[in-house]
């Protein structure tokens, strides 16, 4: 049993995938499907709160959504980091001097510009904005005990460059003023943000001690994010920070700040340009197939759009970035986005992308360039030795925002074309041209993806990955197929002893297999697939099993009783599942219980071995009768067959069955070959090690199944 858990999940659609053998190492024969089978149901456990807004293990705290207000702003430099922070010097100082003995410290009257610095994993940073959507908690003052959370949510509804998270007010709140009030300097408010999700002391996305320095998230995600608040004491204690326990409470409001550009601005001074692409659908039979123009090039069936009048420019920096968001369509997630840049010479263009945020050079999903790209299993790039094109797929895109941001020369020269196409389509490389593009819908229904049925000389998730020559196809195929000719042996001894059935069947043994490898290996079908491979397994089980039955000396009526039995059970062998493992230990067993069976009938008939059936409790007598019976076994079978090619049937047999066990993804042409080789040959060797009495005039004839008994059947 597989258990997984996955803490603080994130809302939204989750998708499960249970892949075996995705990859270069892919089977080359449809006929590979054995080893180990995998039957399993998985059970997924949502545990939860079933009302939004609270949370908690009882489900009894509360989340408190966060209003906001935009106010337009004069469009200057404008620090949002220089924010008015309280100073814990004055708080010390005012708790040393004895300044307020009821131990209630207000710390809002004391205003004092700090300068900021890079607290935890926040980084400072200038913004231009043209608009500020500020948030402020409803409640003016908010309390918190030593240890408790208190979480707050709001919604980022479009990309922004970062939000800011700071304080408006502070108060410690002494619970009793006879206790000596001592150093003050360990009390932190801490701040966890979180996208998507609850966040927590030891699982969050970002922090900061928000009563030094503002918690700054930049390039959030759109959707939803939880900011939480802790209040704790720290002590140092022999060089090591300890928390104790915090006698009183501390009570704080906030302020949240999201800076917003203009249309057609983006970037974290909101002076690159940023354009919005629209889908346009393509006409396919692929569901969601697409492609993304902007505004200026809507109604255009050419999916490629100029770039030359949608860069960025500038004065200042020798590098610009133009950005371009486009949306995914929920029910596509299994499609992939193709993204390419093309131009008359070579380019010196960098395209990062981004989900569901702004893209910077030091926060993006994936990157491509003429030179280098990103490594990710997620991402897919086509070499392009001339440099003129930037060309990659990412794999199975997310539903929701995009970004993609091109970091090029800020006088870009209009002289050379330059172009750029985004599709939304399924099998990326249109599978290489390897295989079939497949298309499928998940077990909800809701939403498409496709996949490569690459042929069998290719492999991989595009059909790229070639897993033989062409050359080694054709040795391969030759082989496959050739061995099919020793067959020829155990069919010439069976036409020989006027064996007819033995005949058919080893010769429509060895056609069919010979056809049906030809049609695995894509080089010609008689009939269809499944056809052929039913045949070629039921006529090769049929051939070993009546091999057995050849080595029993039975009547006719007897061998074709046993015969239209075993050709069923073959027949349901076959035909629910030929490539199983167990097939052949199957099969060699039902060949040696209908030859016990033979040799049952054919004691209890003819009595061709004297086995005494009394019990003698005289035990020199007993004995000597037990030797005589042993000594008249061996010597009828002495009689009967040839030991020599008796043994070398066994051996060649154990043989085949290592060459069937030993089949594998790579060498399954050479050991399937000394399969065909072996398998065969051990027929010719139990069929010879069969002695022919000439002299016998009571032997019983040959057995064939074509033949029919003409004499009159009396009572």
């Amino acid at each position: 049993m597989l258990k997984d858990y996955v803490l603080q999940i994130s809302p939204g659609i989750w998708y499960f995938g249970f892949f075996n053998g995705l990859g270069p190492a892919r089977t080359q024969s449809k006929m590979i499907n054995r080893g180990k089978a995998y039957i399993f149901s998985i059970s997924i456990v949502i545990e939860g709160c079933s009302t939004m807004g609270v949370w908690g293990p009882y489900c009894n705290q509360s989340v408190n959504m966060i209003p906001c207000f935009q106010s337009s702003i004069d469009r200057h430099s404008r620090n949002l980091l220089d924010l008015n922070m309280y100073s814990w010097g004055s708080l010390n100082h005012m708790a040393q001097a004895g300044e307020d003995k009821e131990a209630n410290y207000h710390l809002s009257s004391k205003w004092m510009t700090n300068k900021y610095k890079q607290v935890d994993n926040n980084a400072s940073m200038f913004v231009t904005a043209d608009n500020l959507l500020t948030c402020n908690n409803t409640i003016e003052l908010s309390c918190l005990r030593n240890g408790e959370l208190n979480i707050y949510a709001m919604d980022i509804v479009s990309i922004t460059s970062q939000f800011v998270v700071s304080l408006t007010d502070l108060r410690f709140n002494q619970t009793s003023s006879t206790e000596n009030l001592g150093n003050f300097s360990g009390i932190l408010l801490l701040s966890y943000a979180r996208y998507n999700a609850m966040p927590l002391k030891s699982l969050h996305d970002y922090s900061a001690d928000i009563s030094r320095a503002p918690l700054i998230v930049n390039s959030p995600k759109v959707g939803r994010w939880y900011i939480a608040f802790q209040a704790v004491n720290q002590t140092e204690a022999n060089g090591t920070i300890q928390e104790t326990f915090l006698n009183g409470s501390l009570c704080f409001s906030f302020m949240l700040q999201v800076p917003e550009c203009n249309n057609g601005k983006a970037g974290f001074n909101c002076t690159w340009e940023a354009h919005t692409l629209q889908r346009a659908s393509k006409n396919s039979a692929v569901p969601f197939a697409s492609y993304y123009l902007p505004d200026s090039e809507l109604g255009s069936t050419d999916a490629g759009f100029s770039l030359d009048n949608l860069l960025s420019n500038s004065s200042v920096e020798q590098t610009a970035w133009t950005y371009f968001f486009l949306d995914i369509p929920t029910g596509a997630a299994g499609a992939n986005m193709h993204v390419r840049l093309s131009s008359d010479t070579k380019l010196n263009y960098g395209v990062y992308t981004k989900f569901s945020g702004l893209l910077s050079m030091d926060d993006w999903d994936y990157f491509a360039n003429s030179t280098s790209s990103s490594n990710d299993s997620m991402f897919l790039v086509s070499d392009d030795s001339s440099g003129k094109n930037v060309d990659f797929y990412v794999l199975s895109a997310r539903e929701g925002t995009w970004c993609i941001g091109l970091e090029h020369p800020s006088n870009a020269n209009n002289k050379y074309r330059t172009t750029m196409s985004i599709w939304l389509e399924g099998c990326p490389n249109h599978c290489s041209h390897h295989g079939a593009c497949r298309n499928s819908i998940d077990e909800s229904g809701l939403t498409f993806y496709s996949y490569c049925a690459c042929d069998r000389d290719h492999g991989g998730f595009d059909c790229s990955n070639e897993l033989v020559t062409h050359k080694g196809h054709i040795w391969q195929s030759i082989f496959l197929v050739a061995s099919n000719a020793a067959a020829i042996l155990p069919a010439f001894w069976a036409l020989r002893q006027k064996a007819f059935a033995e005949w058919v069947l080893f010769t429509s043994s060895g056609i069919s297999s010979g056809l049906y490898h030809a049609c695995d290996r894509g080089t010609w079908c008689v009939l269809s697939f499944h056809v052929l491979q039913f045949l070629d397994f039921w006529l090769s089980f049929m051939a070993v099993v009546s091999t057995f039955i050849y080595m029993a000396t039975i009547d006719e009526a007897s061998k074709r009783a046993i015969h239209t039995s075993i050709s069923i059970l073959t027949a349901l062998l076959a035909v629910t599942g030929a490539t199983r493992s167990a097939n052949i230990a199957i099969v060699v067993a039902i060949g040696t219980a209908g030859l016990l069976l033979g040799w049952f009938l054919e004691f209890s008939v003819h009595r061709t071995i004297h086995c005494p059936l009394t019990l003698d409790l005289n035990m020199p007598e007993g004995w000597q009768n037990l030797r005589s019976w042993l000594q008249n076994l061996i010597r009828t079978l002495q009689k009967r067959f040839h030991w020599l090619y008796l043994l070398l049937g066994f051996i060649t047999l154990a043989l085949a069955a290592a060459c069937w066990t030993l089949e594998a993804n790579e060498s399954y042409w050479i050991w399937h070959s000394f399969w065909h080789i072996t398998i065969y040959t051990s027929s010719f060797f139990f069929l010879y090690s069969m002695r022919t009495n000439e002299s016998n005039e009571e032997q019983e004839p040959a057995y064939e199944l074509t033949r029919q008994d003409s004499l009159p059947r009396t009572e």
